[in-house]
């Protein structure tokens, strides 16, 4: 499983995606593809797309919904990302299902992220995307600050520990950073990876 992290703090959002899918092919083996997980919606927000790589397309016609719509307060963004996204993996899962038993592999799910105008004081949101309830139906509800699929629970408490002590964006990126490296130097995960931030100047593309 390709691995996505999320970090919410009031100073901003710091986002990462491992580029990389698993695929079935012709003859039902898994074949491993580079993807682009980590797509910009608008100029202050962004979805990490987790699972398998449908779940991009479905990420990228979003995509094209959202700025059709002229849609940036991600109060707005929410409830619009998780309607038109259930309809697409409903979709999804009904034409699998015609032609495969339903398995993990063919499973999606999603964080969004990105900043309301409405609250000073959260004004930085991460909402989590998945099949909470009875397949092929999408779900949701916020992140309160770090979150990984996998989950990796000691990297997300130290970047918890971090959000909930006011540090600096660039320290919370820096721990992720570090955390993501340990990942890789223990065969945990391959990259490569997309990085983002969203502050109040908006959504930016990271060289990390």
């Amino acid at each position: 499983m390709s691995q996505i992290l999320a970090v919410r703090s009031f100073h901003g959002i710091i986002l990462a995606a491992e580029n990389r899918a698993i695929q079935l092919n012709e003859r039902a083996e898994e074949a491993m593809l580079e993807v682009k997980r980590l797509i910009p919606l608008s100029s202050q927000s962004s979805l990490l797309a987790a699972g398998a790589p449908e779940g991009i397309d479905m990420a990228n016609s979003l995509k094209n919904f959202v700025q059709g719509e002229g849609l940036r307060d991600i109060q707005d963004l929410y409830g619009a990302t998780l309607a038109y996204l259930s309809t697409e993996y409903e979709r999804f899962m009904r034409k699998k299902c015609e032609v495969l038993p339903i398995d993990p592999i063919h499973y999606v799910s999603f964080i969004l992220a990105g900043k309301t105008s409405r609250d000073e004081e959260r004004p930085f949101r991460l909402y989590y995307l998945w099949t909470k309830k009875k397949l092929p139906q999408l779900d949701g509800e916020e992140i309160s600050n770090a979150f990984s699929l996998p989950r990796r629970m000691a990297l997300e408490y130290q970047l918890n520990q971090l959000s909930k002590g006011d540090a600096s964006l660039e320290d919370i990126l820096a721990t992720a950073k570090a955390g993501i490296g340990k990942l890789k130097a223990q065969g945990e995960a391959k990259g490569p990876f997309s990085w983002a931030k969203i502050t109040h100047d908006g959504s930016q593309a990271l060289t990390v």
